[in-house]
């Protein structure tokens, strides 16, 4: 079987427009989570969110192509020129003519559609603006990603909703074994904080909306005081690359990407399965694939969203795959810190666990100050504080409404 690595990264999170920021913040324990700013929140029940911050398109792109972008599509652009830049393959045509691009997007450009639908009304329905539909199609995102660096390869939108960074990682990972494809830039882009959006999560009961006066608190993964997500938005992408075709040109290696494991709950649109078989398959599966036994694991990067349904089954998903070995994993939510950046949200917990290998350093899930083990939240979650400690295997789990579940699994290159 081909292996296939990790040789570049980018990323513009809530903690900041670069690799290096945003883990940075990750170890300091910083809270990407304020008031937010994109719309007057008077009227909401829902006052904030994890906000990107300070990014200016023009950075990355000329200010022609950035107005023709939705701002999902311009994170994923500047991602992905910060992971180009990082691999070294930047400028070399020859193989970025066969580069590929795989991109989950859970929603797309919403802010756009609101916007626009904004437009339709008050003009009676004559006028909508005229970048309407190629900013707010999922598409766009890889679409621009290809068009922005001459990218040749095959160009593709996973959509699984949460799980969508996780599942284009996965099948980017399947497509490089398979000898399709060297070398592929694969993650998630997601910008949906916008009145239409944050009024349509809460009216699912699904986000935070009682720490107004201190949103750094919000979300508390595990916690007995936890009363929902916090959305986020952002995008990560991976540079995906053949083992022997890394060598060969002296890339710098991060890790190996070892295994993907994908399942549905067919339960419920919205909820997941209490019982948690179905995620915990996706679990087995991807350490299975991986080559891994349960107790060869060392950190797992939790979904972790801050819902009790989430937390309680997720531990259950974990105890079912782990079996014994789960009292002794090290797992921690860094969406305590991020918010949940729904597609983006698979890409960037891969980054966290290419980072926790690279740096032997388990993240801590901040605000977890009371652990709710009468709601079945009984393992180490890594509270508040992280750990100095080498980390040879790392596993990232998503799980997406309609009941998709996707799990990734990373391995030290030694």
């Amino acid at each position: 079987m081909r292996r296939v690595v990790v040789t570049g990264l980018g990323c513009v999170s809530p903690l900041g427009n670069s690799v290096e920021e945003t883990w940075a913040g990750v170890k300091a324990g910083k809270c990407g989570i304020a008031t937010t700013t994109k719309y007057d929140v008077g009227p909401f029940k829902v006052k904030y969110s994890a906000e990107v911050k300070n990014f200016k398109a023009e950075d990355y792109m000329d200010s022609a192509s950035a107005r023709k972008m939705a701002p999902f599509t311009q994170f994923a652009v500047a991602a992905a020129k910060q992971a180009l830049d990082d691999s070294g393959l930047m400028g070399k045509q020859d193989i970025l003519d066969d580069t590929a691009v795989y991109l989950g997007v859970g929603i797309g450009g919403l802010d756009v559609t609101e916007a626009s639908m904004k437009s339709y009304i008050s003009s009676e329905m004559t006028r909508v603006p005229p970048m309407t539909i190629p900013e707010l199609i999922p598409n766009e995102a890889a679409a621009n990603v290809s068009l922005q660096f001459g990218l040749h390869g095959a160009t593709h939108t996973v959509a699984t909703a949460c799980a969508s960074g996780t599942d284009a990682i996965g099948n980017a990972l399947d497509v490089i074994r398979s000898g399709r494809y060297d070398v592929i830039l694969a993650g998630g882009a997601e910008s949906t904080i916008c009145g239409f959006g944050t009024l349509s999560f809460t009216v699912l009961h699904a986000l935070s909306s009682k720490w107004a006066d201190d949103p750094t608190k919000a979300c508390r993964p595990f916690d007995k005081d936890r009363d929902g997500f916090i959305m986020g938005e952002g995008a990560t992408i991976l540079v995906l690359e053949e083992y022997e075709h890394a060598k060969a040109r002296g890339a710098k290696i991060y890790c190996e990407l070892a295994g993907y494991g994908s399942s549905s709950d067919a339960y419920h649109l919205t909820a997941p399965n209490p019982d948690g078989i179905c995620g915990a398959k996706a679990m087995t599966m991807a350490m299975k694939d991986a080559g891994v036994e349960p107790k060869d694991v060392t950190y797992y990067n939790a979904h972790g969203t801050s819902t009790s349904k989430n937390d309680s089954g997720e531990t259950k998903m974990l105890h079912i795959a782990f079996g014994d070995a789960a009292k002794d994993l090290h797992i921690s939510s860094t969406k305590s810190m991020t918010g949940h950046c729904l597609g983006n949200a698979g890409s960037l917990e891969a980054l966290m666990c290419v980072k926790a290998i690279q740096d032997s350093y388990i993240p801590a899930t901040i605000n977890l100050d009371n652990p709710d083990v009468e709601g079945g939240c009984d393992l180490n979650y890594t509270p508040n504080k992280g750990i100095e400690m080498p980390v040879n295997v790392a596993m990232s789990g998503n799980f997406g409404f309609g009941g998709h579940n996707g799990i990734v699994v990373f391995k030290k290159v030694n």
